[in-house]
């Protein structure tokens, strides 16, 4: 097996802002796996909020690329065994993952739904982010959509615009990536009109003892996102947030997201795929987990004005899982 990386630079299609900044690209790390002149593709991308930095990825791929080259083609299980012997942060082990993943569906001729027996009953249809702006600019990013379900992002917490958005007639979340504060999250929780948000993401910042303050038995429909890591955190979350939002690069892939999935479900969580802002190599790994999850945010590609890859898509909102062999991820 050969391993091989390459960092692309994501050209965003509009300033991508949230409270902690405002993005025009993102640098992502493509990772290659091949075996039998089979290649399989992962990625994850330079988060400065979770202080990723792909330099230091790279560097570390350096160092294990003769350990992973010497692996024989086994189950991605056991080979997630093995990557957990390696010490690597859980963007880039996710990396690896889900490229073996692709890999070993291509090799056997077997998708990756297909490999682990998962049945496309129903799909919960995408969101699409709206940046942070005037909440007129917002509401008229809206009405002009052709998506369905919405994520208004926040950098602030104000009752006004928060009532404003409760006024249409449309299917939003809010996502304040922790810029509200206790007395913001006590007044949502304890106000009936916010059952009508379909969740609220990550109110506050990370931690404890923000978090203590909020009700899962309330009004809202919080959302763990920073907060949940991995499934480590699901049990003492509980009381707290009523879903969780997975995402491939927090819990290190595919095979942890799987298992964590399980684990939420034994606790009455409500489940939501997500992702980073990454091209179609990252949203095919995700999207493959869509049949399984209660929400979907996978709007990561269609935020690129330069995808690099072609897999799974998502049209308008509606989640089109490959059905190609792996995760059916070929670069453009």
């Amino acid at each position: 097996m050969n391993l091989s990386w390459q960092i692309v630079r994501l050209e965003l299609k509009e300033t991508f802002s949230i409270s902690y900044g405002n993005y025009t690209f993102r640098e992502a790390l493509i990772v290659s796996l091949k075996s039998h002149n089979t290649i399989g593709y992962g990625e994850c991308t330079a988060i400065d909020y979770y202080q990723i930095n792909l330099q230091d990825f790279v560097q570390k791929l350096e160092v294990i690329k003769e350990q992973i080259e010497f692996q024989k083609i086994i189950h991605p299980i056991e080979f997630y065994t093995f990557l957990l012997t390696l010490d690597l942060p859980s963007f880039l082990r996710s990396a690896l993952d889900c490229a073996y993943w692709d890999l070993f569906g291509k090799l056997e001729d077997k998708s990756f739904l297909e490999l682990n027996a998962i049945q496309i009953k129903q799909l919960p249809e995408s969101s699409i982010t709206i940046s942070v702006d005037s909440i007129e600019n917002q509401i008229q990013k809206i009405k002009k959509s052709s998506w369905n379900k919405f994520k208004v992002k926040c950098n602030h917490f104000n009752k006004s615009e928060v009532k404003s958005l409760l006024e249409l007639s449309y299917d939003i979340a809010l996502d304040s990536n922790g810029s509200f504060d206790k007395e913001n999250c006590i007044w949502l929780q304890d106000e009936i009109a916010s059952e009508k948000f379909y969740y609220l993401e990550q109110p506050m910042k990370k931690g404890q003892e923000n978090y203590e303050i909020l009700n899962a038995n309330l009004h809202s429909n919080w959302m763990a996102d920073e907060d949940c890591q991995d499934i480590t955190s699901l049990e003492q979350l509980k009381p707290h947030y009523k879903s969780i939002n997975i995402k491939l690069v927090k819990c290190g892939g595919l095979t942890p997201a799987i298992e964590m999935i399980q684990k939420a479900r034994s606790l009455n969580y409500k489940i939501m795929i997500g992702c980073m802002t990454e091209s179609s190599v990252g949203i095919s790994a995700g999207s493959v987990l869509a049949p399984l999850c209660d929400f979907a945010d996978l709007d990561g590609a269609n935020l690129v004005a330069n995808d690099i890859a072609k897999g799974s898509q998502i049209v308008n909102g509606q989640i089109q899982i490959s059905e190609k062999p792996g995760l059916g991820i070929s670069i453009i």
